[in-house]
């Protein structure tokens, strides 16, 4: 074999792998799976359980995902006096629900990559546990979500609700009802559909007073507004009152 030849081939060998270093590190296949549901959070509304979460648009090496799917819910329930119950054990947990992305059904919501849905199938003096699960349309389920938990208290009465429609602006005027713990503000609900309610409040911190201004309204549109009342328990968890009465409103126009 020629020195020039030698040459060539050492050459060619260090070309080859130099062009696989550039290639990155190995990605083991369980990586390729869906990230995590994030910001997962369970609260007491009305008499059923809201479950909201933010589904990740990454695979588990940070890479964009293809192909989800929807996610499967997971649900676990306990007596309120139950003591020394692991948290993250799937142990108990039953699956609650599928949500598919692209049909959800009437109890679920989605805002961009949140969605709210949610549980009525709860009681007082129950604990109920959530893992979520995302699942790509191939049936690869990926990593879980860190659990969560709520129970339920009194049912909270719903506050009354009055609009005034003005030529620039709408005023929501709260009043609450009968509070069984500390008060911490309401949440406003609206759609331009009649009765049918969003899982989504308007405001993006409870509304502390009794009167919220809405300003994001269009002409010529009807919008159907509701609200909650917030409470927090003796322990601090906020839940959410029943719904009050929907009440129409609109701009109108100056004479």
């Amino acid at each position: 074999m020629t020195s020039v030849f030698k040459i060539l081939i050492f050459v060619g060998v260090i070309s080859i792998v130099s062009g696989c270093g550039r290639k990155g590190s190995l990605i083991y296949p369980d990586m390729l799976t869906p990230s995590a549901p994030e910001n997962v959070v369970a609260q007491q509304s009305g008499s059923a359980v809201k479950l909201q979460f933010t589904v990740n648009s990454k695979d588990r090496a940070g890479r964009p995902l293809q192909g989800l799917a929807g996610v499967k819910i997971n649900r676990r329930t306990n007596d309120v006096e139950q003591k020394d119950v692991c948290r993250s054990c799937m142990t108990d947990y039953r699956l609650l629900r599928t949500v598919y992305m692209e049909k959800l059904s009437d109890d679920a919501q989605r805002f961009g990559s949140r969605i709210v849905l949610l549980d009525g199938d709860v009681k007082p003096g129950k604990k109920y546990s959530y893992i979520i699960f995302p699942f790509t349309s191939d049936g690869v389920e990926g990593a879980a979500s860190e659990p969560v938990e709520t129970s339920l208290f009194t049912v909270v009465p719903a506050p009354l609700l009055t609009v005034e429609s003005l030529p620039t602006e709408i005023r929501i005027h709260l009043t609450p009802s009968a509070l069984s713990g500390e008060p911490v503000g309401f949440n406003i609900y609206r759609s331009t559909v009649k009765n049918s309610h969003s899982f989504f409040p308007i405001n993006a911190e409870p509304v502390k007073g009794c009167e919220y201004v809405d300003t994001a309204v269009q002409r010529g549109l009807t919008y159907n507004y509701t609200a909650r009342a917030l409470v927090a328990d003796k322990s601090g968890k906020v839940a959410e009152s029943e719904e009050s009465v929907e009440v129409e409103g609109k701009l109108y126009d100056e004479e």
